[in-house]
C-alpha cells in the first residue's frame, strides 16, 4: 500500500486547506482549541512525499480505559473522488490503531443528494409525505454514492434511522449557491430575487423600521449571549456558556482574522437578534443564532441573515451554509419551521453521507455504542 497517514504540523495542514480552496471549519487545527476536553492532532495522507489529504483527528478516552474513539468531524479533508479512497481509510485506520483507537468516526463532507426549493415546497404540502428522503431529490451525486458503496463494502457502518442531530453532525444541511453554473458570482439582486415574497417582505419591512446591522467586537459576544440564552428558553435546548463563544472566537480568529463574526441587529438602541458568522475559504457558515421575545415585528431575523449573505457574497464565498436541517417535512413535525425559515432564502436542501464508524475493537466499539444510547 502506497498511501500513509502521519501527524503533520498545523502550518502544513491550514496549508492544504487554504490550496484546497475550503474545508469544514470542524476540520481546521484551530477547531482542536475549541475542544479542548479531546486530545486532538493534525494528520496528513501522502502518497510517497506528496500531500493527499489531511485531518483533525480529535480521541476521546473510553471511561476508566486507555482507549479512545477516533473521531473526525466533517472530515477528513480529501478528494473523495480518488480511486484509492480504500487506501487511504485503511491508513487512516492503522494510523488511529498505533493511537489505542478502538472506532474511528468520520464523515465525509460530500453531497450526496439535492433538493431544490420548489421541491421542499412541494413536499412540505404534500400531506403524504413527511420526510425530506421520501421524495425524489433533485440530484443524486455518483461520486457519492460509489463512495457510500465503498465505505459498506469496507467494513464502515451508518446509522440512517436517526431523525434529529443526536448521533453527531446533521447528515441533513441547508445551503444557500452563491455562485452561477459557470462559476460567476451571483448579484445581489439575483439573489432577492431567489428568495420568497415573506423574505423579501420582510428584508423591506426591517429596513423601513429602521433596523440596522452591524458587526461586533469579542466583548460584544456577551451581549450575542445573553439574548442567545432568551432563545434557548424560548426554543427549549441547552444553551452553550458565553466562555464556549469566546474560546470559539480566541481560537478561529487567531488562525485567521477573519474567520469567524458576530452580527449585531439593532432597532432604536435595542438589540434584536445577534448571530455567528465563519468563513474557510469558499465555504461561510451561519453557525449560531439568537433573537429578543419583544420586536419580533421588525424582522430584525431577516435582515441580519440579508446582510450574512451580502457579505459572504461580497467575500466570494462559493455557498452560504445555514446548517443543519432534520429532515421532517409533515405539518405536525417540531423542526417544520426551521426548514420553512431556511427555504424561503432560495437555496436548497442538501444530504452529506453522514457518519459512519469503523470498529477497531468490536466489543469495546459495541460498548461503548451502547453507552451512548442509553444516555
Amino acid at each position: 500500500m502506497s498511501i500513509t497517514c502521519r501527524p503533520i504540523s498545523a502550518e502544513q495542514h491550514l496549508a492544504f486547506i487554504e490550496e484546497r480552496g475550503s474545508a469544514s471549519f470542524l476540520q481546521t487545527p484551530a477547531w482542536s482549541k475549541v475542544k479542548a476536553e479531546w486530545r486532538a492532532e493534525s494528520i496528513g495522507f501522502f502518497d510517497g512525499d506528496v500531500l493527499t489529504g489531511v485531518g483533525l483527528v480529535l480521541y476521546r478516552q473510553l471511561p476508566k480505559l486507555k482507549r479512545y474513539l477516533a473521531y473526525l468531524p466533517e472530515g477528513p479533508v480529501l478528494d473523495w473522488a480518488r480511486t484509492d479512497i480504500d487506501e487511504h481509510l485503511s491508513a487512516l485506520i492503522a494510523h488511529a490503531k498505533s493511537r489505542k483507537a478502538f472506532a474511528v468516526r468520520i464523515g465525509p463532507t460530500i453531497v450526496h443528494r439535492r433538493w431544490s426549493p420548489v421541491t421542499i415546497k412541494a413536499a412540505i404540502a404534500d400531506e403524504n409525505v413527511t420526510r425530506l428522503s421520501e421524495v425524489t431529490p433533485d440530484e443524486t451525486a455518483n461520486v457519492a454514492t460509489r463512495l457510500r458503496n465503498e465505505l459498506l463494502h469496507e467494513g464502515w457502518v451508518t446509522d440512517e434511522t436517526g431523525h434529529g442531530f443526536a448521533a453527531g453532525q446533521p447528515m441533513f444541511n441547508f445551503q444557500l449557491p452563491l455562485r452561477h453554473a459557470d462559476g460567476t458570482q451571483k448579484t445581489e439582486d439575483e439573489l432577492l430575487k431567489g428568495m420568497n415574497q415573506l423574505w423579501r417582505r420582510n428584508i423591506k419591512k426591517a429596513t423601513k423600521e429602521g433596523v440596522t446591522v452591524r458587526t461586533g467586537s469579542r466583548d460584544e459576544l456577551a451581549d450575542f449571549h445573553r439574548i442567545y440564552l432568551e432563545t434557548a428558553e424560548r426554543d427549549g435546548f441547552t444553551g452553550r456558556s458565553l466562555g464556549y463563544f469566546e474560546t470559539m472566537w480566541d481560537a478561529l480568529n487567531a488562525e485567521n482574522p477573519q474567520r469567524m463574526k458576530l452580527y449585531l441587529s439593532e432597532h432604536d438602541g435595542d438589540l434584536v437578534a445577534a448571530t455567528t458568522m465563519v468563513q474557510v475559504g469558499e465555504h461561510a457558515w451561519y453557525s449560531y443564532g439568537a433573537s429578543t421575545n419583544a420586536k419580533r415585528e421588525v424582522r430584525g431575523s431577516n435582515a441580519i441573515q440579508w446582510q450574512m449573505i451580502r457579505d459572504a457574497n461580497d467575500a466570494g464565498c462559493a455557498v452560504y451554509d445555514l446548517r443543519g436541517i432534520t429532515e421532517g417535512v409533515g405539518a405536525d413535525d417540531p423542526e417544520i419551521g426551521l426548514i420553512q425559515f431556511k427555504v424561503g432564502t432560495g437555496g436548497e436542501a442538501v444530504a452529506y453521507l453522514g457518519e459512519w464508524d469503523y470498529a477497531i475493537n468490536k466489543p469495546l466499539y459495541f460498548a461503548f455504542d451502547l453507552y451512548l444510547k442509553k444516555r
